[in-house]
Protein backbone atom coordinates (compact mmCIF):
# COMPACT_ATOMS: atom_id res chain seq x y z
CA UNK A 1 0.00 0.00 0.00
CA UNK A 2 1.34 3.42 -0.93
CA UNK A 3 2.00 5.87 1.97
CA UNK A 4 -0.88 8.22 1.16
CA UNK A 5 -3.38 5.35 1.06
CA UNK A 6 -2.02 3.89 4.34
CA UNK A 7 -2.41 7.26 6.04
CA UNK A 8 -5.96 7.59 4.78
CA UNK A 9 -6.83 4.10 5.97
CA UNK A 10 -5.48 4.84 9.44
CA UNK A 11 -7.43 8.09 9.64
CA UNK A 12 -10.62 6.29 8.67
CA UNK A 13 -10.02 3.63 11.32
CA UNK A 14 -9.34 6.08 14.17
CA UNK A 15 -12.94 7.21 14.91
CA UNK A 16 -14.21 3.65 15.31
CA UNK A 17 -11.25 2.73 17.51
CA UNK A 18 -11.84 5.81 19.67
CA UNK A 19 -15.54 5.00 19.99
CA UNK A 20 -14.74 1.36 20.83
CA UNK A 21 -12.29 2.28 23.60
CA UNK A 22 -14.66 4.93 24.97
CA UNK A 23 -17.47 2.39 25.11
CA UNK A 24 -15.23 -0.09 26.92
CA UNK A 25 -14.20 2.58 29.41
CA UNK A 26 -17.81 3.54 29.98
CA UNK A 27 -18.93 -0.08 30.46
CA UNK A 28 -16.14 -0.85 32.95
CA UNK A 29 -15.61 -4.37 34.32
CA UNK A 30 -19.32 -5.02 34.75
CA UNK A 31 -21.60 -5.27 37.75
CA UNK A 32 -19.84 -6.23 40.98
CA UNK A 33 -21.22 -8.48 43.69
CA UNK A 34 -19.75 -8.03 47.20
CA UNK A 35 -18.02 -11.01 48.79
CA UNK A 36 -19.46 -11.20 52.29
CA UNK A 37 -17.36 -12.69 55.08
CA UNK A 38 -19.48 -11.52 57.99
CA UNK A 39 -21.61 -8.75 59.41
CA UNK A 40 -20.75 -5.77 61.58
CA UNK A 41 -23.15 -4.77 64.35
CA UNK A 42 -23.32 -1.71 66.56
CA UNK A 43 -24.27 -2.74 70.08
CA UNK A 44 -25.03 -0.66 73.18
CA UNK A 45 -22.51 -0.75 75.99
CA UNK A 46 -23.54 -0.10 79.57
CA UNK A 47 -19.87 -0.26 80.55
CA UNK A 48 -18.52 2.38 78.16
CA UNK A 49 -21.74 4.39 77.89
CA UNK A 50 -21.44 4.52 74.09
CA UNK A 51 -22.13 2.11 71.26
CA UNK A 52 -19.39 -0.29 70.20
CA UNK A 53 -18.84 -2.41 67.09
CA UNK A 54 -18.82 -6.19 66.93
CA UNK A 55 -18.26 -8.30 63.80
CA UNK A 56 -19.77 -11.78 63.42
CA UNK A 57 -19.17 -14.65 61.02
CA UNK A 58 -21.52 -17.63 61.14
CA UNK A 59 -20.45 -21.07 59.89
CA UNK A 60 -22.21 -22.50 56.83
CA UNK A 61 -23.88 -25.08 59.07
CA UNK A 62 -25.68 -22.30 60.94
CA UNK A 63 -28.20 -21.87 58.11
CA UNK A 64 -28.13 -25.52 57.05
CA UNK A 65 -28.97 -26.89 60.51
CA UNK A 66 -31.34 -24.46 62.26
CA UNK A 67 -31.49 -26.58 65.42
CA UNK A 68 -27.72 -26.73 65.90
CA UNK A 69 -25.79 -24.49 68.32
CA UNK A 70 -22.12 -23.60 68.03
CA UNK A 71 -19.17 -22.60 70.22
CA UNK A 72 -17.98 -19.01 69.97
CA UNK A 73 -14.44 -17.78 69.35
CA UNK A 74 -14.03 -14.15 70.46
CA UNK A 75 -11.27 -12.20 68.69
CA UNK A 76 -9.76 -9.20 70.47
CA UNK A 77 -8.79 -6.41 68.05
CA UNK A 78 -11.57 -7.93 65.95
CA UNK A 79 -12.86 -4.91 64.09
CA UNK A 80 -13.58 -4.95 60.36
CA UNK A 81 -10.36 -2.97 59.79
CA UNK A 82 -8.43 -5.05 62.34
CA UNK A 83 -7.97 -8.83 62.57
CA UNK A 84 -11.53 -9.98 61.90
CA UNK A 85 -11.32 -10.38 58.08
CA UNK A 86 -8.27 -12.66 57.98
CA UNK A 87 -9.43 -14.71 60.98
CA UNK A 88 -12.86 -15.08 59.37
CA UNK A 89 -11.02 -16.35 56.28
CA UNK A 90 -9.51 -19.17 58.33
CA UNK A 91 -12.98 -20.06 59.55
CA UNK A 92 -14.23 -20.15 55.96
CA UNK A 93 -11.37 -22.44 54.92
CA UNK A 94 -12.69 -25.25 57.13
CA UNK A 95 -15.77 -25.34 54.95
CA UNK A 96 -13.42 -26.57 52.22
CA UNK A 97 -11.14 -28.89 54.23
CA UNK A 98 -13.18 -29.82 57.35
CA UNK A 99 -10.04 -30.00 59.49
CA UNK A 100 -11.65 -28.39 62.56
CA UNK A 101 -15.09 -27.91 64.05
CA UNK A 102 -17.41 -25.07 62.98
CA UNK A 103 -17.70 -22.08 65.30
CA UNK A 104 -19.22 -18.62 65.46
CA UNK A 105 -16.48 -15.98 65.13
CA UNK A 106 -17.10 -12.75 67.06
CA UNK A 107 -14.65 -9.91 66.51
CA UNK A 108 -14.58 -7.29 69.28
CA UNK A 109 -13.30 -3.98 67.98
CA UNK A 110 -10.88 -2.01 70.11
CA UNK A 111 -11.07 1.77 69.72
CA UNK A 112 -7.88 2.69 71.59
CA UNK A 113 -6.24 -0.68 72.11
CA UNK A 114 -3.13 0.61 73.91
CA UNK A 115 -5.37 2.03 76.59
CA UNK A 116 -8.34 -0.35 76.57
CA UNK A 117 -6.72 -3.78 76.75
CA UNK A 118 -3.45 -3.05 78.54
CA UNK A 119 -2.87 -3.93 82.21
CA UNK A 120 -1.98 -1.24 84.74
CA UNK A 121 1.66 -0.24 85.10
CA UNK A 122 3.58 0.87 88.17
CA UNK A 123 2.87 4.48 89.14
CA UNK A 124 6.46 5.56 88.54
CA UNK A 125 6.29 4.19 84.96
CA UNK A 126 2.87 5.58 84.01
CA UNK A 127 4.07 8.88 82.51
CA UNK A 128 6.73 7.16 80.41
CA UNK A 129 4.29 4.54 79.11
CA UNK A 130 1.69 7.21 78.32
CA UNK A 131 4.25 9.24 76.39
CA UNK A 132 5.60 6.28 74.42
CA UNK A 133 2.19 4.75 73.69
CA UNK A 134 0.38 8.08 73.20
CA UNK A 135 -2.35 6.61 75.36
CA UNK A 136 -2.97 6.11 79.06
CA UNK A 137 -2.57 2.38 79.74
CA UNK A 138 -4.25 0.25 82.36
CA UNK A 139 -7.91 -0.20 81.40
CA UNK A 140 -7.98 -3.95 80.78
CA UNK A 141 -10.31 -4.60 83.73
CA UNK A 142 -12.95 -2.32 82.20
CA UNK A 143 -12.64 -4.10 78.86
CA UNK A 144 -13.15 -7.46 80.59
CA UNK A 145 -16.30 -6.07 82.18
CA UNK A 146 -17.45 -4.89 78.75
CA UNK A 147 -17.02 -8.43 77.38
CA UNK A 148 -18.75 -10.05 80.36
CA UNK A 149 -21.67 -7.61 80.71
CA UNK A 150 -22.25 -6.40 77.15
CA UNK A 151 -20.71 -8.59 74.45
CA UNK A 152 -21.25 -12.15 75.65
CA UNK A 153 -24.89 -11.60 76.73
CA UNK A 154 -25.62 -9.94 73.37
CA UNK A 155 -24.15 -12.93 71.52
CA UNK A 156 -26.11 -15.43 73.64
CA UNK A 157 -29.37 -13.53 73.02
CA UNK A 158 -28.98 -13.20 69.28
CA UNK A 159 -27.18 -16.31 68.09
CA UNK A 160 -27.35 -20.06 68.69
CA UNK A 161 -24.30 -20.27 70.92
CA UNK A 162 -23.56 -23.34 73.03
CA UNK A 163 -22.01 -21.39 75.88
CA UNK A 164 -18.52 -22.79 75.20
CA UNK A 165 -16.34 -19.75 74.57
CA UNK A 166 -12.78 -19.15 73.43
CA UNK A 167 -10.78 -15.92 73.33
CA UNK A 168 -7.97 -15.21 70.89
CA UNK A 169 -5.56 -12.39 70.21
CA UNK A 170 -2.00 -11.45 69.31
CA UNK A 171 0.60 -9.13 70.81
CA UNK A 172 -1.07 -6.71 73.26
CA UNK A 173 -4.33 -8.64 72.82
CA UNK A 174 -2.39 -11.79 73.75
CA UNK A 175 -1.23 -10.07 76.94
CA UNK A 176 -4.86 -9.20 77.70
CA UNK A 177 -5.81 -12.86 77.25
CA UNK A 178 -3.14 -14.16 79.64
CA UNK A 179 -4.03 -11.51 82.22
CA UNK A 180 -7.72 -12.43 81.89
CA UNK A 181 -6.91 -16.12 82.39
CA UNK A 182 -5.51 -15.27 85.82
CA UNK A 183 -7.92 -12.48 86.75
CA UNK A 184 -11.22 -13.95 85.52
CA UNK A 185 -10.72 -17.60 84.51
CA UNK A 186 -14.46 -18.34 84.43
CA UNK A 187 -14.99 -15.90 81.56
CA UNK A 188 -13.74 -18.31 78.87
CA UNK A 189 -13.02 -22.00 78.37
CA UNK A 190 -10.23 -21.81 75.77
CA UNK A 191 -7.40 -19.29 75.64
CA UNK A 192 -5.30 -18.59 72.52
CA UNK A 193 -2.48 -16.09 73.11
CA UNK A 194 -0.15 -15.48 70.17
CA UNK A 195 3.16 -13.75 70.91
CA UNK A 196 1.63 -12.10 73.99
CA UNK A 197 3.40 -8.90 75.09
CA UNK A 198 4.58 -10.31 78.40
CA UNK A 199 7.45 -7.82 78.44
CA UNK A 200 4.88 -5.34 79.78
CA UNK A 201 5.88 -3.40 82.90
CA UNK A 202 9.21 -5.20 83.28
CA UNK A 203 7.46 -8.58 82.96
CA UNK A 204 5.39 -7.93 86.09
CA UNK A 205 2.68 -10.41 85.10
CA UNK A 206 5.21 -12.96 83.85
CA UNK A 207 7.17 -12.82 87.12
CA UNK A 208 3.99 -13.65 89.03
CA UNK A 209 3.19 -16.88 87.18
CA UNK A 210 4.85 -19.40 89.56
CA UNK A 211 2.97 -18.12 92.61
CA UNK A 212 -0.31 -17.40 90.84
CA UNK A 213 -0.52 -20.78 89.14
CA UNK A 214 -0.40 -22.47 92.53
CA UNK A 215 -3.55 -20.61 93.55
CA UNK A 216 -5.55 -21.39 90.40
CA UNK A 217 -8.43 -23.83 90.63
CA UNK A 218 -8.31 -27.19 88.84
CA UNK A 219 -10.55 -27.32 85.83
CA UNK A 220 -10.88 -27.89 82.13
CA UNK A 221 -9.00 -24.76 81.02
CA UNK A 222 -7.29 -25.12 77.63
CA UNK A 223 -4.39 -22.80 76.79
CA UNK A 224 -2.49 -22.35 73.54
CA UNK A 225 0.54 -20.03 73.49
CA UNK A 226 2.65 -19.33 70.41
CA UNK A 227 5.85 -17.30 70.12
CA UNK A 228 7.43 -15.65 67.06
CA UNK A 229 11.04 -14.54 66.66
CA UNK A 230 10.82 -11.81 69.30
CA UNK A 231 12.98 -9.50 71.34
CA UNK A 232 14.43 -10.92 74.49
CA UNK A 233 11.96 -9.39 77.00
CA UNK A 234 8.89 -10.68 75.18
CA UNK A 235 10.50 -14.07 74.64
CA UNK A 236 11.60 -14.29 78.27
CA UNK A 237 8.09 -13.46 79.45
CA UNK A 238 6.56 -16.23 77.35
CA UNK A 239 9.23 -18.70 78.47
CA UNK A 240 8.41 -17.84 82.09
CA UNK A 241 4.79 -18.80 81.39
CA UNK A 242 5.85 -22.07 79.77
CA UNK A 243 8.19 -22.85 82.69
CA UNK A 244 5.39 -22.22 85.19
CA UNK A 245 2.96 -24.44 83.26
CA UNK A 246 5.53 -27.23 83.05
CA UNK A 247 6.03 -27.11 86.80
CA UNK A 248 2.60 -26.31 88.21
CA UNK A 249 -0.21 -26.51 85.67
CA UNK A 250 -3.37 -27.15 87.74
CA UNK A 251 -5.12 -30.49 87.41
CA UNK A 252 -7.36 -30.59 84.38
CA UNK A 253 -5.56 -27.85 82.48
CA UNK A 254 -4.47 -28.69 78.94
CA UNK A 255 -1.79 -26.48 77.50
CA UNK A 256 0.42 -26.21 74.45
CA UNK A 257 3.40 -23.95 73.80
CA UNK A 258 4.43 -23.63 70.15
CA UNK A 259 7.61 -21.70 69.25
CA UNK A 260 7.53 -20.29 65.71
CA UNK A 261 10.86 -18.50 66.13
CA UNK A 262 12.50 -20.21 63.15
CA UNK A 263 9.72 -19.36 60.73
CA UNK A 264 7.65 -16.33 61.81
CA UNK A 265 8.15 -12.75 62.98
CA UNK A 266 5.91 -10.68 65.22
CA UNK A 267 4.18 -9.32 62.14
CA UNK A 268 3.59 -12.67 60.41
CA UNK A 269 2.78 -15.15 63.17
CA UNK A 270 -0.91 -14.50 63.79
CA UNK A 271 -2.44 -16.24 60.78
CA UNK A 272 -0.44 -19.52 60.88
CA UNK A 273 -0.62 -19.74 64.68
CA UNK A 274 -4.39 -19.16 64.72
CA UNK A 275 -4.84 -22.00 62.23
CA UNK A 276 -2.55 -24.25 64.28
CA UNK A 277 -4.45 -23.46 67.48
CA UNK A 278 -7.84 -24.24 65.93
CA UNK A 279 -6.60 -27.51 64.48
CA UNK A 280 -5.24 -28.52 67.87
CA UNK A 281 -8.22 -27.44 69.96
CA UNK A 282 -11.06 -28.21 67.56
CA UNK A 283 -9.59 -30.76 65.15
CA UNK A 284 -12.04 -33.16 63.53
CA UNK A 285 -11.39 -36.85 62.84
CA UNK A 286 -10.91 -38.05 59.28
CA UNK A 287 -10.05 -41.26 57.43
CA UNK A 288 -7.55 -42.50 54.86
CA UNK A 289 -9.50 -43.87 51.92
CA UNK A 290 -8.42 -46.56 49.50
CA UNK A 291 -8.16 -45.64 45.85
CA UNK A 292 -11.14 -47.09 44.05
CA UNK A 293 -12.91 -47.40 40.74
CA UNK A 294 -10.86 -47.30 37.57
CA UNK A 295 -8.05 -45.41 39.34
CA UNK A 296 -6.61 -48.49 41.08
CA UNK A 297 -6.50 -52.26 40.95
CA UNK A 298 -9.23 -54.50 42.30
CA UNK A 299 -6.96 -55.23 45.29
CA UNK A 300 -8.35 -52.02 46.81
CA UNK A 301 -11.98 -53.10 46.78
CA UNK A 302 -13.87 -52.76 50.08
CA UNK A 303 -13.75 -55.85 52.27
CA UNK A 304 -15.97 -56.67 55.25
CA UNK A 305 -13.53 -55.03 57.67
CA UNK A 306 -13.54 -51.83 55.65
CA UNK A 307 -17.33 -51.78 55.59
CA UNK A 308 -17.48 -52.28 59.36
CA UNK A 309 -15.13 -49.33 59.92
CA UNK A 310 -17.13 -47.09 57.60
CA UNK A 311 -20.35 -48.02 59.36
CA UNK A 312 -19.14 -46.42 62.60
CA UNK A 313 -18.96 -42.66 63.13
CA UNK A 314 -15.57 -41.13 63.84
CA UNK A 315 -15.46 -39.26 67.15
CA UNK A 316 -12.76 -37.60 69.21
CA UNK A 317 -12.90 -40.57 71.58
CA UNK A 318 -12.33 -43.34 69.02
CA UNK A 319 -9.79 -41.51 66.83
CA UNK A 320 -6.05 -41.98 66.90
CA UNK A 321 -3.91 -38.83 66.96
CA UNK A 322 -1.28 -39.05 64.26
CA UNK A 323 0.60 -36.99 61.67
CA UNK A 324 0.58 -37.09 57.88
CA UNK A 325 4.16 -38.41 58.00
CA UNK A 326 3.26 -41.26 60.36
CA UNK A 327 0.25 -42.12 58.23
CA UNK A 328 2.39 -42.44 55.10
CA UNK A 329 4.59 -44.98 56.85
CA UNK A 330 1.73 -47.42 57.35
CA UNK A 331 -1.03 -46.21 55.10
CA UNK A 332 -2.38 -49.61 54.07
CA UNK A 333 -2.85 -50.60 57.73
CA UNK A 334 -4.85 -47.43 58.38
CA UNK A 335 -7.43 -47.49 55.62
CA UNK A 336 -10.76 -46.25 57.06
CA UNK A 337 -9.44 -45.98 60.64
CA UNK A 338 -10.57 -42.86 62.48
CA UNK A 339 -7.60 -40.48 62.61
CA UNK A 340 -7.11 -37.11 64.25
CA UNK A 341 -4.29 -35.40 62.41
CA UNK A 342 -1.81 -33.30 64.37
CA UNK A 343 -1.24 -30.72 61.65
CA UNK A 344 1.11 -27.78 61.63
CA UNK A 345 4.41 -27.19 63.48
CA UNK A 346 5.99 -30.18 65.16
CA UNK A 347 7.87 -28.21 67.84
CA UNK A 348 5.21 -28.28 70.52
CA UNK A 349 5.39 -28.58 74.29
CA UNK A 350 2.60 -29.26 76.73
CA UNK A 351 0.28 -32.04 77.83
CA UNK A 352 -2.19 -32.10 74.94
CA UNK A 353 -1.68 -35.77 74.14
CA UNK A 354 0.98 -37.80 72.42
CA UNK A 355 1.15 -38.28 68.68
CA UNK A 356 1.14 -41.95 67.78
CA UNK A 357 2.66 -43.62 64.76
CA UNK A 358 0.89 -45.69 62.16
CA UNK A 359 1.76 -49.00 63.75
CA UNK A 360 0.59 -48.20 67.29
Amino acid sequence: MRPQFLAAALLCALPSAIVSHAAMAQDGPGEATPIVIGNEYTIPSTVFGVSRKVSVRLPAEYAENPEQSFPVIYVIDGGSAQDFPHIAGIAQSREMNYSFEPAIIVGIETVNRRSEISPPVRAEMLAEYAEQLRATPGNSAQFRTFIAHDVKPWVQRNFRATGHAAIMGESLAGLFIIETLFEQPDLFDDWIAISPSLWWDDMKLARSFPNRLKTMKPGPERIYVALADEGYRLEEGVERLADALRADAPDGWQWAYVPFGNSETHGTIYHPAALDAWRLMYGTPSRVYKPYGDLASHAFALDDGDKAKLASECTMQNSRRTTPEATRQGQERLFYDCLLYDLGPRAREGNWGAVTGAGN
